[in-house]
């Protein structure tokens, strides 16, 4: 009620903002359902790892009220320009209190040395890690179950489970402070019994289609430039087709701007290196605002991709990984993506070690997968592509 009625004061300098007349009910009404939209939005998005609050409202806020604003216009319904900014202010410094009050950094933890627990991210909880098996005042207890602990620290963590703190794994702290699972902690039966989430795949696959249909007239033109620039600058062809595979472990086809020499890969496939001499000139630029992936919006129509999702690996590094990293074909099981999880944190992967990371990042985003957090992926690829992270 706060929100209307600051927006009512400033818009119209009453609180009372149905004097004004039924025309207004109609805004009051899309404001009502983008604040609500926003609170549910921000408090589900924040339930996930590596999430800052104010961003995460501020960009939720914005995306609603641009919405209400677009409905407004394309409707013809009356509107107030100042009632909406009024109300968007009130909005974000309710909610922005509501998450002060609310922040992590209020809730007490006590670590239990050892393992996983000695390797949790310092940030974002307030926490104490203990020296000897003593009482504190803590709001639960944080324990790494398959770390060989004395006896004493076994017995200690037993009777506060018995008073009622809660006794939480480390594995499900650090899931949650780096959004990453932790691969040396993660039971394999916990994946084997994983299903897709109810409707949201095909959801899903409708908006795949239906943005790549929205955004032809803007990428057709931009595809077509490039692939002039490409034949400007190098010999060859415009583009680039390789084996990936994609979900459930099946091979496809992957079609992708060429951005390296056309002699690149006659000594057999090798992940590309930072300053990678293979690259073209203009292959650099487009390789580092990801442009050169443009042309995966036609695997996205087949079906055999995502927007987001897992990005898809070479065939040949794939059959290795598997072999090589435990739960490593896991990653299939949900289609692969322009964008993901693993792209917006981590960046380019090139070896087993980098692959290893990147799967824990991956499997964070095939146990979370949501609209939720697909949504949240797309503003973090924004910030991506602003800055070319990762790229190589």
């Amino acid at each position: 009620m706060a929100t209307i009625f600051a927006g009512s004061l400033l818009g119209w300098y009453n609180h009372r903002f149905w004097i004004i007349g039924v025309d207004s009910y109609g805004m009051v009404g899309l404001v009502v359902i983008s604040y609500l939209g926003s609170v549910i939005y921000t408090r589900r998005v924040l339930s996930l790892a590596k999430t800052d609050a104010l961003t995460t409202l501020l960009a939720s806020l914005l995306s609603w009220f641009l919405l209400t604003s677009a409905v407004l216009v394309v409707s013809g319904w009356y509107f107030s320009r100042t009632y909406l900014l009024g109300s968007f202010a009130m909005a974000f410094l309710w909610q922005a209190l509501y998450l002060w009050l609310q922040r992590p950094d209020r809730h007490r933890l006590a670590l239990v040395p050892g393992g996983l627990v000695d390797a949790l991210p310092s940030w974002g909880l307030n926490w104490t890690v203990l020296a000897s098996p003593r009482l504190v005042p803590v709001q639960a207890v944080v324990i790494d179950p398959h770390a060989t602990i004395d006896p004493q620290w076994s017995r200690f963590v037993a009777e506060q489970s018995l008073r009622g703190v809660p006794v939480i794994h480390a594995a499900v702290v650090y899931e949650r402070l780096s959004g990453r699972v932790s691969l040396k902690h993660h039971s394999q039966a916990l994946l084997e019994g994983w299903q897709l989430p109810g409707l949201y795949p095909y959801l899903k696959r409708l908006l795949d289609v239906g943005l790549v249909l929205l955004t032809l007239p803007l990428t057709l033109p931009l595809m077509g430039l490039i692939a002039l620039l490409i034949r400007l600058d190098s010999t060859g062809p415009l583009l680039f087709w390789q084996e990936r595979v994609g979900q459930g472990g099946k091979p496809f086809r992957m079609v992708k701007f060429r951005t390296m020499q056309t002699a690149a890969e006659e000594q057999g496939n090798r992940f590309a290196q930072a300053d990678d001499h293979r690259v073209t000139r203009l292959g650099r630029r487009l390789r580092r605002f990801r442009l050169d992936e443009l042309p995966q919006l036609w695997n996205v129509w087949r079906g055999e991709m995502s927007l987001i999702g897992p990005r898809p690996e070479q065939a040949q590094f794939a059959g290795e990984f598997a072999v090589r990293i435990p739960l490593y074909p896991y990653r299939h099981l949900v289609k692969p993506g322009l964008t993901g999880w693993a792209q917006v944190h981590q960046g380019y992967a090139a070896g087993a070690d980098e692959a290893i990371t990147k799967l824990s990042y991956d499997l964070y985003y095939v146990k979370h997968l949501s609209w939720w957090l697909d949504t949240l992926i797309v503003f973090k690829t924004i910030r991506t592509l602003l800055t070319g992270f990762g790229a190589r």
